[in-house]
Order: structure tokens, then sequence, then C-alpha cells
């Protein structure tokens, strides 16, 4: 095989042939609303660039060579498959080239992918032309739709797709998913390569079929025919299918040749895997990331419905997101926050969709939106159906969870320089033993001290009890956590139970329902336990961070699990 083809006499015969209106128009036709490709028979011209902007792109490219900051220039030096001496190569260029933004829109899309499509065919040790082959099959498109209702970025019918591996359910279509079609899609062109000793054969057999490829080779064996590509007679699709991808491979080869100003892909994971929950509302898992919901969407595309289901056990975020959705999945899970709000509800056959729809606080559009296509007739259902509805109770949960999640994470920052002033006095005032006892557990608060350069509060020593975070002594002091991280150099916003602070303010009135103590050092046993009374909204995490006490802690005097039902009117034993 001729490695890093530039026969550049070949892939540009194409150029001089007149271009006519008539064979424009031809196109257009001919195009396909997720995939237009040319007419037979067409001859357009491509588009030839000034020898200055050619000399500019050859630099960017010798650039790209250089750094290979550029996944282009990876794929180019990947490239194994020969030309194909057909004039429906040249057909296939000249109609790519003429759209540039057809070209800039599958790139767009597909600079999400191509890295791990890349990655994975290098792995097995496949050309890799391969990794262009989602821009034929769906313009690296995960929603992509055929009417022979195959799916997905690498457009797997539903035979196939579960001969592979790929469920399909009511919930989600894994032909659709990023990592999991794409490894079936490369243990697919695999088995068709070993079958037939041939990559054009082999993507051939991808677009119509193994059998359809062994008939053709055994209907020229009996006439004493050559078996390979070109000399086989296939469906016109097929026909067509390998050139339109060398068509490709020679674009992306040399942009510049046609005029083609090809925006660079970063050679980089776009990326990466997080682990996840089970089940999810998308509109969440979005919410924790900090991105879109569509963007979310876009790399988790596998689900159907407004729950995405972590299939793998994991979901796809950008790399520069992924440290941001494990912190606040973690404060999420930590106050026992609800992932879903949608539940499943079963209607029977006959039942009105607009009746089903306002018994939900729905109409029925949205019902179709969210749980369709239904078989229906004039607003009837068919036959039984299964659907998702909303449940209030658990969205308002979900924003309350949020919020909370919101207040944690704000404890978390990180510290800003410490002030302008030397460290002896920030030492010296934390060394300055209490003068008072504070009316709060495991408090001590200091007689005012001098007052650094800036400050306008006396400050005060917390000895921290179990249970304290900056965010809980912050809050108690009317200060910020900033403010104590600077004031105390640190550096984490860990606590350890003794652990004394310099906090800016005083310790404002007893709180309701806190025991008082004689001293910080006075131990559970000593004091001996109380109680909270529940009030409306109050929430098991919201009760033990009141208190300063773990919520492990508070669950367990209580006999209460996470999932524990609180109700207002009850009383919670407090034992710190």
């Amino acid at each position: 095989m001729n490695m890093h083809c530039t026969d550049r006499s070949t892939t540009m015969r194409a150029f001089g042939v007149p271009l006519v209106l008539t064979t424009l128009a031809a196109w257009a036709a001919a195009a396909h609303a997720q995939e237009p490709e040319p007419a037979a028979g067409t001859h357009p011209t491509a588009v030839r660039v000034s020898a200055e902007e050619r000399q500019a792109q050859d630099r960017t490219a010798q650039l790209d060579a250089a750094t290979g900051a550029d996944l282009w220039q990876r794929i180019r030096k990947g490239f194994v498959l020969e030309e194909l001496k057909t004039p429906l190569v040249a057909e296939h260029e000249a109609w790519y080239a003429s759209r540039p933004d057809y070209i800039q829109r599958f790139v767009d899309r597909g600079a999400r992918y191509l890295y791990h499509v890349v990655e994975e065919v290098e792995k097995r040790g496949m050309p890799t032309e391969v990794a262009l082959l989602p821009i034929i099959e769906s313009a690296f498109n995960p929603q992509a739709y055929s009417r022979a209702k195959a799916a997905g970025m690498w457009q797997f019918i539903p035979s196939t797709g579960k001969i592979f591996g790929l469920k399909q359910d009511w919930l989600a279509d894994n032909r659709r998913d990023v990592l999991l079609s794409t490894h079936a899609a490369m243990d697919y062109l695999q088995k068709l390569y070993a079958m037939f000793n041939s990559w054009e054969l082999a993507l051939a057999a991808y677009n119509c079929g193994e059998g359809c490829v062994s008939r053709a080779i055994q209907k020229n064996a009996k006439k004493g025919l050559p078996g390979d590509y070109l000399n086989l007679n296939l469906p016109n699709e097929t026909r067509h299918y390998v050139p339109k991808l060398i068509a490709i491979k020679n674009i992306i080869l040399s942009p510049g040749d046609y005029g083609i100003d090809l925006t660079p892909v970063e050679n980089r994971p776009y990326f990466e895997r997080v682990s996840a929950p089970e089940r999810m509302d998308v509109k969440l898992a979005a919410r924790l990331a900090e991105m879109p919901e569509d963007e979310f969407a876009a790399l988790n595309p596998a689900s159907n419905r407004p729950v995405v289901a972590s299939t793998t056990g994991a979901f796809l975020v950008p790399a520069e997101k992924a440290v941001v959705f494990r912190e606040n999945l973690e404060l999420y899970r930590s106050v026992q926050g609800p992932f879903v709000s949608w539940q499943m509800v079963q209607a029977k056959r006959g039942e009105s969709l607009d009746a089903i729809a306002r018994r939900h606080g729905m109409t029925a559009s949205y019902l179709r939106a969210t749980s369709g296509p239904f078989r229906e007739k004039g607003g009837r259902l068919t036959q039984p159906a299964t659907f998702m509805v909303p449940i209030a109770k658990e969205a308002k949960n979900i924003d309350a969870a949020l919020e909370q999640k919101m207040a944690l994470k704000a404890a978390r920052i990180d510290p800003p320089p410490a002030p302008d002033r030397p460290p002896s006095t920030v030492v010296a005032a934390v060394a300055e033993p209490p003068r008072s006892v504070a009316p709060a557990n495991t408090v001590a608060a200091a007689a005012p001290t001098a007052l650094p350069a800036g400050d306008s509060m006396p400050l005060s020593v917390h000895v921290a009890g179990r249970g304290d975070t900056l965010y809980s002594v912050a809050r108690l002091y009317g200060t910020t956590v900033a403010d104590i991280q600077a004031r105390n150099q640190l550096a984490h916003a860990n606590l350890r139970a003794g652990q004394k602070l310099l906090v800016a303010g005083t310790l404002p009135p007893p709180l309701p329902g806190l025991l008082p103590v004689s001293a910080p050092e006075a131990s559970p046993a000593a004091r001996g336990p109380g109680t909270h009374l529940i009030k409306a909204g109050d929430t098991l995490f919201a009760i033990a961070n009141r208190y300063g006490v773990q919520l492990a802690d508070l669950l367990r005097w209580n006999k209460l699990t996470p999932r524990s039902v609180i109700r207002p009117g009850t009383r919670l034993r407090i034992e710190a």
C-alpha cells in the first residue's frame, strides 16, 4: 500500500472541467437531509486559491507537523489506503470542495469526538481513514437517524447494533453512545477486514453488509472476473461509498488544493469519563457539570428521555469540567439530594393523551416530546404505553439540595493572598488565651485584640468542635470563609477538633436549642443529650450544620438513614 499518498495529479483530475448551472441544480436535488451526496456523473470544478494563500496554508501545515498540536496532522500520518482509479473520487472531491460551510459544520461537531476515535483506531492498528468514516455516515452527528432506522454517529441498524452489544430500549439507545458505538464499529470493521483481507471491501461491507459483498465476489468468481472493490457489481450507494471516503481523505491531506481552510482540531482529549449514578436528570447532570444542557446531551446522546442512564457507570463531560463535576457530585451526595425528578407511569389503550398530560400537569405536546412517540389515533393511544412524568416535589428537593451544595462549595474556596501585615500579628493573637467562655459548644471568645491596619472589627478566638466547618464558623461570627483562611494562613478548608482560629467578629446570642456548656473541653457525656424540634423546611443536613455535628452522628443518634423522611413537629436527639 502507498503510505501518505500525495499524487496530486490524480487527486486534481476534476479541475478544468466547466462548471454548469444544470450540474449544480442536479447536485442540489440529490442532497440528502442528513448526509448530502452528489448525483452520479457530475463533474463540478473546485476553486483554486492564490499562491499567497497556498503558501500561508503550507506554513501552517509545517508548524502543525513540528508541534503535533493539530489532530489532522496526526490523522494524515496514518493514511494507508491507495487511490481508486475511478472518476467517482473526483466527483466527491469537487462536491465537498464547493461546500466549505458543510465541511466546517462536520469539523465543529466532530471536534468533540475525533480524538477519541483516532485513539481507538490507532490502538487497533487500523488505517486512520477509518476515523473519517463518521463524516460520510452521519457528519459526526450522534443523533442522526436514517430511513433505514440506522442510528448514531456510526449508523448501526438495530439488528447489527444488538449483535455488537449495543442495547436499545425505552430509556436509552446505545447506538448513539459515543464510547460504546465507537468500540462496536471498530469491532465490526476488524471482523470485516479479517473476512475480506481488504479495507476497501471491508468498508463496502460496512455499508451494505458482508453478505452483499460476499455474493458479489462469488458472482465475479463464476464469471472469471476480479473480486476487488472496483470490479464488483455493488449497490449504487456502496459503489460511491469508498470513493467518497477517499475524496474526504484527499481533502484532509491537502485542503489548500481545494480552497478549503481546514480548522485545526486540538490533539488532546475533548472529554473525560466521570463516575456517575445509574440514573440522573439530564438537567441536574448538566448543572453539576456547570455546562449547558445541550452540550451535556451532545456528549451523552444515548438517552431517550429527560433522565440519562449511565450504562457504563460514567458520564462524559468536557475535560476541563471533570474536576468541577466530581466535586459538585460529591457535595450534592453529601446533602442527600435526589438524582431523579421523573417517574414512569403506565397508560392503557384508548386513553386520551390530553387527559393523561393534564393529570400530570403537562401538555400533550410536552408529553410526546419527553416520552413519545406513541402509537395513537385521534389523540388516543392505540396500545398501552409507558411514559415519564415530572415529580414536582422531587424537583423542589433537587433545587434545595443544589442550594445547600452551593453553600458547601463556598466553604471550600481557595484562600486569597494573605493580608499585607506581619505574620507575627496573627500568631500572637491566636496564642492569646481565651478570657471568657462562649455560650456555644466548644467556642471560646477572646477579649477583643488590637486591630491591625485596615480591620474594623474585634478579633475572637474560636476553638473548633467536632463537625465544625469553615462555613459554619464564618456564619456563626458573621464573617467570610476567605477572611478566616487568610487570617489563619490555612491552605485547605479542613478543621480538626480543638483547632484554634482567629476570627473577625464576636459571637451572637446563643442559638435556640443549643446547649450551653461550662467550658470548651466539656465532653458530650458530661453535658447530656438535647433535642431539636423539626420545623417545616428543615433538612437533616441543615440541622447537623446548625448544631455543628456530623450528619452521620445525627443519623446514628436517631436511628435514621440518609433517605429517612423527617416530619415537622417531631424531635431529633442531639448529643453534641
